[in-house]
């Protein structure tokens, strides 16, 4: 879906397909067909933008292959779909019964992050619809906390810098600018938006910034106008930004409070918990390691790193940082200029969500995803961009 900001510049909206979970060419193909084309539909658009998640093997089978690339860009085309921006965060086995901690494999000390990286940034070059010069990709942040040391921390800024160096060629190549972004995330080495200025900093920033995901940035307490504002100052762009909203606990000590947070305690993904407490923000790995007791201090709000549908929060008495995904999303795109122009709903929970609110079959998923796009699209018309044909 495409916006004109009132600057006269585009700003696109997709959904990310990372909540259809293929591995191979062939699934993603399949997806296409029986996902992305019928969420289209619902919303009565010709054309619906797309998040492409590429896992290792089929972008391996892509990158291999010159007929299979031309081949998905012609089913893209034909189902009334466009790619301007990639989830380069999760490699392989996003699908699987336990992801947790795997889906930080490879880091940035890996040289495979990179090399799949480069891979991404070359298919999106290709993938790009034909009056579109500017590709985005969203990517782990580094690493997961304990992974990192000194050593190893030199050894993936030395990879995002020659990944910069790869997409200056990339440019020079085929006349299309791939940036990458990454995406802050609670417990990875940079957990934080102000995580993320360091390293940053030490990298080429017109090519690499941030990803800003709305339900890590509410999930860490973080301000979005301070966060925005420090990226700013420091000169690092916001490459791209994820709409999602977190899970909120207002009293998390009472027992029904625990008893309905239980019921988000699945063992699929990490759902990374925090409190701000008066000497800063604590936090557990996991939501069911909260509520084991005594991990956190109960006696102020937490917040869960579990992606609810931005449409539909969550039955009394949780509710949803929808408030914290509204104010960035207007602080993002709401002034003067957009701070980016590439937005992502990535409700990737779908089927992790307690059996009672979880959809059964291709049609309910469709018709949550369309809900949750109409609300993004209603948020900016709200702000005063409108929607292209």
């Amino acid at each position: 879906m495409r916006f004109r900001h009132p600057d006269g510049s585009t700003v696109h909206l997709a959904y990310c397909t990372n909540v259809h979970p293929a591995e191979t060419l062939d699934g993603v193909l399949a997806q296409l067909r029986d996902h992305c084309e019928p969420v289209r539909k619902r919303l009565g658009r010709d054309r619906l933008g797309i998040g492409l998640w590429l896992a290792k093997d089929a972008a391996r089978a892509l990158t291999t292959d010159p007929v299979a690339l031309r081949g998905l860009r012609t089913e893209l085309d034909r189902r009334g779909l466009e790619v301007v921006t990639l989830n380069g965060f999760p490699y392989e086995g996003f699908g699987a019964e336990e992801v947790k901690y795997r889906v930080y494999k490879p880091d940035w000390a890996d040289p495979e992050r990179l090399a799949h990286t480069a891979d991404l940034a070359r298919l999106l070059a290709a993938l790009l619809p034909s009056d579109i010069t500017e590709g985005t990709i969203s990517t782990l942040p580094l690493a997961w906390r304990t992974a990192i040391d000194p050593a190893r921390r030199d050894v993936a800024y030395a990879a995002l810098t020659t990944l910069a160096e790869r997409l200056d060629a990339l440019e020079e190549l085929t006349g299309r600018s791939i940036r990458i972004g990454l995406e802050p995330e609670p417990g990875c080495t940079v957990e934080t938006t102000g995580d993320a200025i360091a390293p940053l900093t030490a990298v080429a920033r017109d090519r690499i910034g941030v990803c800003v995901d709305t339900c890590h940035l509410a999930t860490s307490f973080e301000d979005p106008a301070t966060a925005l504002d420090a990226l700013a100052v420091a000169g690092i762009p916001v490459v791209k930004s994820q709409l999602s909203a977190a899970l909120h606990a207002e009293h998390p000590g009472r027992a029904e409070v625990r008893e309905a947070l239980a019921a988000f305690d699945e063992p699929r993904f990490l759902h990374q918990t925090r409190t701000l407490t008066p000497v800063g923000l604590r936090g557990t790995d996991d939501l069911g390691e909260a509520l084991a007791g005594g991990a956190l201090p109960d006696t102020a709000p937490w917040r869960a790193h579990f992606h609810v549908p931005l449409h539909a929060a969550p039955a009394a008495p949780l509710t949803s940082t929808l408030p914290v995904l509204k104010d960035t999303l207007t602080r993002l795109v709401g002034g003067a200029h957009p701070l980016t122009r590439h937005l992502e709903v990535e409700t990737y929970t779908w089927q992790a969500l307690p059996p009672e609110v979880r959809p059964r079959g291709r049609t309910q998923l469709a018709d949550g995803i369309a809900a949750e796009l109409t609300l993004a699209r209603d948020l900016l018309t709200d702000l005063g961009l409108k929607e292209l044909p």
